[in-house]
């Protein structure tokens, strides 16, 4: 594709590639400026909302008929950026509730719950969206188009969303005020079960109120 089609493409906001191509781009600055941890009282609010958005921008690629690549091959993309810095700074800024557990196929039976983290999931989905990107960025807006849908149905899709869910959850129980039961207890190097004893409901609420005053949730009324 020739740099005059792309930038005509680019230059109809109502186009689709540009849409999603938005969106995209909107999420990767926004998490990156979350890792930066300056702003730690509005993070779980501001990941919340990107989340969500981000997985519209999924949902209407789900949606779409199947988008078939220019080239039978993948081109090269160079060499994938480094995202274990930002997946650190993540994990550190969300160190009381980084670990939550999930089902990743719901439709398997008898599919037990696994720990998995937050700020790992973040750094995935970041990955799989700056791979199409430097496709999108290149000129190749199919290629980039096919990648964040595949990418979408095969890995990025699923872990936004688990991760949305536990954001979700973590708001809910705050502003709720329903106590956070067994979460000292979850770890990504053990199954979900556990052996440490449930928490009781006064220090799981507890727990609930000091989380959330860091994390800038402010609790519902008791």
């Amino acid at each position: 594709m020739s740099d005059a089609t792309l930038n005509s493409i680019k230059d109809d906001p109502d186009d689709f590639a540009v849409q999603i191509a938005d969106q995209v781009e909107s999420f990767l600055v926004s998490v990156a400026e979350v890792a930066k941890g300056d702003d730690p009282d509005s993070a779980v609010p501001y990941l919340l909302l990107e989340l969500s958005q981000l997985l519209l921008a999924g949902g209407r690629l789900g949606a779409h008929e199947d988008i078939l690549p220019d080239e039978r091959y993948e081109p090269d993309v160079g060499p994938e950026a480094d995202v274990d810095e930002m997946r650190l700074r993540l994990a550190a800024l969300l160190e009381p509730i980084d670990v939550y557990t999930e089902v990743f196929d719901p439709y398997q039976p008898r599919s037990a719950p696994v720990a998995c983290r937050i700020s790992d999931d973040l750094a995935d989905v970041v990955t799989d969206l700056r791979h199409g990107m430097a496709h999108y960025r290149a000129g190749r807006v199919t290629e980039g188009l096919w990648w964040w849908q595949f990418s979408y149905l095969s890995n990025w899709g699923p872990t936004a969303s688990a991760a949305l869910r536990a954001l979700q959850s973590l708001v809910a129980h705050v502003r709720l005020d329903t106590p956070l039961d067994e979460l000292n207890g979850l770890d990504t190097d053990s199954n979900a079960e556990g052996d440490d004893g449930e928490l009781e409901a006064e220090a799981g609420a507890v727990m609930a109120a000091e989380i959330a005053a860091p994390l800038g949730i402010k609790p519902g009324r008791s």
